[in-house]
């Protein structure tokens, strides 16, 4: 899921001795990187790698580093990585693929991509989204499967911190390995709080037929459409979907329905009734009532939440050097004072000077 960990050109006043944290520009995916000072953490584009496994650190040797994606659509390609990733959404959407799932990344979720899984991720319209690499020897219990998960504040204030260390820095140090340990650990506890934002996947070539139809069609799409498009029976389309999923193709089509609708929530231009109709629900309020009953909020609350940028806003994701981001420290003054405390706490009280302000 990585796009890359792209520097941060013009980085403003840092903590002593810290790199500048990194960000990704969408259109580095297509163009030559700019070029860098001699200073700078080397990059990786992302945009450009299809079937491979993707050195981040560059020959580095830190065990955990942060880097930030600004940008508009990109697809990456389909990639692993030799270290595990959380990526949280700060704003946008973004969709990754395994070959188990199609999951969907709305803003302040994050997603968890264990080292050395396959994954293509597509970042749509505006997409804002920061994220911590980790060691594979520094995360216990990490799974083998991508999940969606709910973080708490903490986990978000210090993921927004981590930015201040590149994963591709030449150097580690005690600081910052003790700080991305406390996370690690943090981290690895909550994978035990997944969403359900995910559509299954299978490899039976009917039922994988199927699904790529459903979702193409989500406006006006029926049972007797797809197993006509597909040359089978509606009764062999049904009896094949509950032996692979364990579940209805009704189901699937709802599942697929809402989490499109999601996506399209996200994006500041369609209206509620809008995105209504484009996923296929004949008016409204039957909508608005299957939305609330699976996300636990209207449609028109989510916009707004996603809107808002979450707690305390989008605009403080934004690395030392960016628009909306606060010198020395990716958390602004109105970051939660008890997390700061917590997070000096857990890591042996030795990062107290560069978090409390």
């Amino acid at each position: 899921m990585s796009v890359s960990a792209c520097s941060a050109r013009n980085p403003t006043k840092t903590a002593t001795n810290q790199a500048p944290a990194p960000t990704v520009d969408a259109k580095w995916a297509t163009e030559a990187p700019p070029a860098r000072s001699s200073s700078s953490p080397p990059s990786t584009d992302l945009g450009r790698i299809h079937r491979g496994t993707v050195d981040l650190r560059q020959g580095g040797a830190a065990l955990g580093g942060g880097y930030q994606y600004v940008g508009e659509r990109l697809v990456t390609g389909w990639h692993s990585h030799d270290l595990h990733q959380i990526e949280y959404g700060v704003s946008g959407v973004v969709e990754v693929e395994t070959a188990a799932g199609h999951y969907l990344l709305p803003p302040q979720q994050a997603a968890w991509i264990p080292a050395g899984l396959e994954h293509q991720a597509t970042m749509n319209t505006a997409v804002r989204t920061v994220s911590v690499m980790f060691d594979p020897s520094i995360v216990p219990h990490p799974g083998d499967r991508a999940r969606i998960l709910a973080v708490s504040p903490l986990i978000r204030e210090m993921m927004l911190y981590a930015l201040r260390w590149p994963i591709a820095r030449p150097e580690s140090h005690e600081i910052s390995d003790g700080f991305f340990r406390t996370l690690a650990h943090l981290v690895a506890e909550s994978l035990e709080h997944e969403e359900p934002l995910s559509l299954p996947t299978s490899t039976d070539p009917v039922v994988a037929a199927a699904m790529a139809y459903t979702r193409e069609h989500l406006e006006t799409v029926t049972a007797a459409e797809v197993s006509h498009a597909i040359g089978v029976s509606e009764r062999t389309l049904r009896r094949q979907f509950a032996a692979e999923l364990s579940m209805p193709w009704r189901g699937y089509l709802l599942q697929a329905r809402l989490l499109r609708a999601m996506a399209l929530l996200a994006e500041p231009g369609p209206s509620v009734l809008d995105v209504s109709l484009a996923v296929g629900f004949d008016n409204v309020s039957a909508f608005a009532r299957a939305f609330a009953q699976r996300c636990g909020e209207t449609p028109s609350a989510y916009r707004r939440r996603v809107a808002a940028g979450g707690p305390g806003s989008a605009a403080r994701a934004g690395a030392p050097g960016h628009a909306g981001a606060p010198e020395a420290t990716p958390t602004g003054t109105d970051a939660d004072p008890h997390a700061r405390l917590a997070i000096s706490s857990l890591a042996g009280g030795r990062m107290t000077g560069l978090i409390a302000r």
